[in-house]
């Protein structure tokens, strides 16, 4: 396949918005940019997504451009439904220069920060070199904006179409940039800075987005209970990620495949179709973490995720280091220990069972371990000495689930 019709195999085309741009694609040799307002300090699963992208293209012979938004973090990309908190100029700094180290790492390709050519641009010269381009009617008629009319936008939410298209005309004329990529969020501020180039340049650019990766419910991919799987492993380990991952919907993971991983067409319906034969053993869920781990922190990284699920699956926590239990055991019930204490007393003042005649129930039928090992006692103490590392001791009830205690 020629690269924009394996793009739209794998449904990362959602819009362009001129059809010669597809021949152009074909050929490579484009200057291209992918942008990222810096409002954490760790890109996201999210940003990976998005960005990968950016390495399809460069493999098919395209030069990627990685823009942080120094400037535009400082305004906020309007929300549909209301304004984004304003973060201090110090805090932007500070993230930028953690997006950029991670970028360069993951990605490999220059990143810029629009700050370096926005920061010295007076009120009356932005307005005189910019926004007389803009026509109000045209601005309010682009989605982000419509969507806010009603319930009120601030000038400065207004006016980030302007900056986003102030930047595509920057790189356009210092770097030759003529093709900017972005999720589907962003066709309106893409084309303002199409027509922007054309109105002042003359000249013709393009834009190229994707639909947003999201599940069967349009919920964003990577979006769980209120935190953010981040791409920093200090942040999120791999672990973590590969427990998300292992644990996607069956419906969407080939869609996941096509999206997310450089595999092959050939090698994503041999596993779509042992997928539909065997979906109990999860290849294509193993598929997909494998590929995404290990293209974000390497091999050594995927396989000790693997391992330290099989450890969780098996419940034998015995050799695990400290620093492996705060990993695996970060999102699960937690309690604290002072004194030695009774096992019955333990598991019903922190609430792993409802009554001492439930503890003894559950221990008489092994179903309570201490640390790997099967409670067999109804009078066995829980000392310091039983921690692992004199510090953690791991309680399981029945298979699954896990409470984790610390002296």
């Amino acid at each position: 396949m020629k690269l924009y019709d394996e793009l739209v195999w794998r449904g990362l085309v959602q819009d362009i918005s001129d059809k010669s741009l597809i021949e152009k694609l074909n050929q490579g040799g484009l200057t291209f940019y992918i942008g990222t307002d810096p409002t954490a300090d760790s890109m996201h699963i999210g940003h990976y997504s998005s960005f990968l992208i950016s390495k399809r293209l460069a493999k098919a012979g395209h030069h990627p451009i990685l823009l942080v938004g120094g400037a535009t973090g400082l305004i906020g990309d309007p929300k549909p439904t209301s304004e984004r908190p304003m973060i201090s100029k110090e805090e932007v700094a500070h993230n930028f220069e953690g997006l950029k180290k991670q970028a360069e790492k993951i990605f490999g390709f220059e990143v810029v920060n629009n700050y370096d050519w926005t920061k010295d641009i007076n009120v009356i010269d932005f307005l005189r070199d910019y926004g007389k381009y803009f026509n109000v009617n045209y601005m309010l008629a682009k989605d982000k904006v419509k969507s806010r009319i009603e319930s009120g936008i601030t000038y400065a939410e207004f006016s980030y179409m302007i900056l986003q298209a102030l930047d595509f005309l920057h790189l356009y004329q210092t770097r030759n940039c003529v093709l900017q990529v972005a999720g589907s969020d962003q066709w309106g501020n893409i084309t303002s800075g199409i027509e922007l180039i054309r109105k002042k340049l003359g000249k013709e650019a393009y834009g190229m987005v994707m639909p947003l990766v999201t599940d069967s419910n349009g919920v964003k991919f990577g979006k769980t209970e209120g935190n953010a799987l981040w791409l920093d492993k200090e942040k999120t380990s791999s672990y973590e990620l590969y427990q998300y991952l292992i644990n996607l919907e069956d419906s969407m993971i080939i869609q996941y495949l096509k999206m997310l991983t450089f595999l092959t067409k050939e090698e994503i319906e041999q596993i779509e179709q042992s997928h539909k034969e065997h979906p109990e053993l999860r290849e294509a869920h193993q598929a997909l973490a494998r590929e995404i781990i290990t293209d974000l922190h390497g091999e050594e990284e995927y396989q000790k995720a693997v391992e330290l699920s099989k450890v969780l699956f098996s419940g034998d926590v015995r050799n695990l280091t400290s620093k492996e239990i705060e990993i695996v055991f970060k999102s699960m019930p937690t309690f604290s220990l002072e004194n030695e204490i009774n096992i019955i007393d333990l598991l019903v003042n922190n609430g792993i069972v409802t009554s001492k005649r439930e503890a003894r129930e559950l221990i008489s039928s092994n179903s309570i371990t201490l640390n790997g090992e099967k409670v067999s006692s109804i009078d066995q103490m829980v000392t310091k000495k039983d921690a692992i590392d004199s510090k953690y001791i791991i309680i399981r009830r029945g298979k699954k689930k896990y409470y984790l205690g610390k002296f």
